[in-house]
């Protein structure tokens, strides 16, 4: 990707973004955690979610991230966990990471006339910020 279109992307992504935590501040990203993470990572992010005892994979409490680093939330970590550059088996390959694919088939399905006109990869990370944003809320001291 040339890097005009790197920046064309990111700035549509924070326009993206911007435009929905000013309608919601903080409703998407909980929302996309609540209908992709907590199913494992429970409510509250302590890996008490309903498949955290059905899965072979021990699901990690994500509320420790930031006090686990020395008080710095790794926001570059869990971006590549989220989109799949990293790989973490119960988050399926990364030749198929499971929510870079469900973000880019919502895009297409929900927003076609706006893809259409710009790309999916601002609203894959639109979602992918928000979501994020709101793990980083979920950070205990």
């Amino acid at each position: 990707m040339s890097a005009n279109k790197t920046k064309v992307a990111v700035i549509s992504g924070f326009l993206m973004l911007t435009s929905v935590c000013a309608a919601a501040p903080d409703d998407t990203g909980k929302r996309e955690y609540l209908n992709n993470c907590a199913v494992c990572h429970g409510e509250t992010g302590k890996g008490d979610g309903p498949y955290a005892g059905i899965i072979d994979t021990r699901v990690p409490d994500i509320t420790m991230l930031q006090k686990a680093n020395a008080g710095v939330f790794p926001y570059d970590r869990v971006y590549q966990m989220i989109d799949g550059r990293l790989d973490v088996r119960a988050h399926g390959s990364r030749d198929m990471p499971i929510w870079g694919n469900e973000y880019n088939a919502k895009a297409a399905e929900y927003y076609s006339d706006y893809i259409r006109q710009y790309n999916a990869e601002g609203f894959v990370r639109g979602k992918v910020l928000a979501l994020i944003n709101h793990v980083y809320s979920l950070q205990q001291q």
